[in-house]
Order: structure tokens, then C-alpha cells, then sequence
């Protein structure tokens, strides 16, 4: 008999990981946009998944201390310029998989394999339709000429998603020519800087200013609360380098207790399943390329993406804060 319920025991605690696996995700993606996601994961799969939400900068600074004690199994955030910072904080470990590389193209990954993109938001042009013609719209460059003088409406420049831009821009034009931009940019300002997209955009429609520069998810929500507002959508540079991405993303955290199974759920969300979900609960675009986005989304046109590799908005972002502040960009 005690053989017998040392052999049930034994079996117990053979199979009890089975049931009770669990992966940790820190995650600076909103909650509700990213839940969704991981419930279908835990269903699908069996596994638990515990959420741990924060900003990115905290987020990353908790990994940071919590070294090897750290209970994180995956990171996820927001832009290329948090993901690149992650790497150079040291909390993220290579990821060796054929199907992330099948499923997430070069340039929205990092080149040494540590994160891998898993939507796909671009930066481009906005305009009141009553005022502006698309005829008249080019690149992020023209939005400095004189003609947009008192009619330009921007986002802070202390937001990431700007500081990524100008440091892809940095790339792509040089710090001088940049420079010049941003400081028409500056000069052609209808009203002070807002604190979000949302707000430039309302303004924008409202007619406080004829363009701006924003997110297209912002778009998105928008126009689902506010379908009539006189807002159209230009994506910038569709002659030259095309128009500037960026991404959300993920990576196995460095001191993971449980990396195949870490590597296995960001795989997944690579996926045809999870793409569609995680890009169209927030307007995205899918990453992987062989996924088509949601049929609003799709409504805005196809267009060419810049293909700079988007960690260039990392390690670009301090030459791009401090070109923004010497243009007088608040």
C-alpha cells in the first residue's frame, strides 16, 4: 500500500508542471490591448500567463534590479527606441528561431535576434480635409516650407514616438539637413505642441491647424468615436524612403527560468492567429507580412514603408532629443 501512494505521489509531482507551467510577461502594452491576446494563448495552450504592467522606462528599470532573481520570462514594449534600450540595459537574451525570422522581416527586428516586432504602427501625415488637398501633401521634409506657416499642429517632443522619428530621420537625412527640418517645423507651429496624438489631431479637425505628424492607430480610435470629423490620412514620403514604421514588440527576458516556452509564446504571437488579434485590437498592422491587416486599417491604402531596421530610432534617440531641443522644439 505505501509503495503504492509513493508511486501516485511520484506521478503527481511528475505531472503537476504540465498543469501549473507558467510564463511571467512584463509588458508596457495597455492592458486591454494585450489580455485578449494572452487569454486565446491560454487557451489554446494550457499555459498560465501572468501580466505585469508598467510603463516601459519603470518596467525595464525593475528588470534591470531584479537581476537573476528576476521572475520575468518575456518583455513586451512599445517602439523600436524602448526595444533598443532594452538591449543595451542587458535584458534580453538572442532568440534562435526560424520561424520569428520567417515570420517578422528584417527590419523589424533586432539585428542581433533579441526582439522581434509584433505590430506595426506608422508615423505619418494628417489633414483637414476641407482645407487641405492630398495633391499638396509630399513629405515630412515640405511640412517645414513657409507655405505651412501657423498651420502645422505637432506632438511633444519629450514623447518617444517623435524622438523615433527624427533619429530614423537622422539616419536617413544627416543631422544638418534634420536639423533644418525640425527647426521649420518649429517655425511653422499653429499652437503650442500637444500631449498626444489624440489631441492633434481633434485640433486638426477642429481647424486650429491643417496638418500634423501622428500615429495611425490614433487615427483609428478616432475615427471609430468620431467618423465625421474632417480628418484624412497621407502617408509621407511615398516617392523617396517611404513612411517612417514602428513597432511593438517582444523579447525573451535575459534571466528567464523558462525559455523554450518563452520562445515558444512569442513564436505564436508571430502567428496568423495571433497577429490578427494583437494588431487589430489597437488598429496596427501585422508584422508579419503574410497577414493582411483589418479591413479598417486596410481602407487607408497600402503603402511603402521605410525599411531602415527600426532600432535606428534607439540608437539615434539621444542625437534626436538634443537636436530637438537646440531647434526649439518643446
Amino acid at each position: 500500500m505505501m509503495k503504492k501512494t509513493l508511486a501516485v505521489s511520484v506521478a503527481l509531482l511528475l505531472a503537476a508542471p504540465v498543469f501549473a507551467e507558467e510564463l511571467v510577461v512584463y509588458s508596457s502594452r495597455s492592458d486591454n490591448l494585450l489580455r485578449p491576446v494572452v487569454e486565446a494563448y491560454q487557451k489554446k495552450t494550457g499555459v498560465s500567463v501572468k501580466l505585469v504592467n508598467d510603463k516601459a522606462g519603470p518596467l525595464m528599470e525593475k528588470l534591470k534590479a531584479e537581476g537573476s532573481n528576476s521572475p520575468a520570462d518575456v518583455l513586451i514594449t512599445v517602439d523600436g527606441g524602448n526595444l533598443w534600450q532594452a538591449t543595451q540595459m542587458g535584458l534580453l537574451r538572442p532568440i534562435n528561431s526560424a520561424t520569428l525570422k520567417s515570420n517578422i522581416p528584417a527590419n523589424l527586428r533586432d539585428p542581433k535576434n533579441q526582439w522581434f516586432g509584433l505590430s506595426v504602427r506608422a508615423r505619418t501625415i494628417f489633414y483637414n480635409t476641407n482645407k487641405v488637398k492630398p495633391s499638396e501633401l509630399s513629405t515630412y521634409a515640405d511640412l517645414a516650407d513657409p507655405k505651412w506657416k501657423g498651420r502645422l499642429c505637432l506632438r511633444t517632443s519629450n514623447n518617444v514616438y517623435n524622438q523615433s522619428l527624427v533619429g530614423t530621420m537622422i539616419a536617413n537625412h544627416g543631422q544638418v539637413n534634420t536639423a533644418r527640418i525640425v527647426k521649420g517645423w518649429v517655425n511653422n507651429l499653429a499652437v503650442a505642441p500637444f500631449p498626444n496624438d489624440t489631441a492633434m489631431m481633434e485640433a486638426i479637425g477642429a481647424g486650429r491647424c491643417d496638418v500634423g505628424i501622428g500615429n495611425t492607430y490614433y487615427y483609428g480610435r478616432l475615427m471609430d468615436k468620431k467618423p465625421d470629423l474632417p480628418v484624412g490620412i497621407f502617408f509621407a514620403d511615398q516617392q523617396g524612403k517611404g513612411t517612417h514604421v514602428n513597432v511593438s514588440g517582444a523579447g525573451v527576458a535575459k534571466y528567464s527560468k523558462n525559455v523554450p516556452q518563452a520562445q515558444k509564446f512569442i513564436e505564436w504571437l508571430s502567428g496568423s492567429e495571433a497577429q490578427n488579434l494583437f494588431a487589430d485590437l489597437n488598429h496596427e498592422y501585422p508584422a508579419n507580412p503574410k497577414i493582411n491587416p483589418d479591413p479598417k486599417v486596410a481602407k487607408w491604402g497600402k503603402f511603402k514603408q521605410d525599411l531602415i531596421n527600426v532600432s535606428v530610432a534607439g540608437s539615434n534617440q539621444q542625437k534626436a532629443v538634443m537636436l530637438m531641443k537646440r531647434a526649439g522644439y518643446k
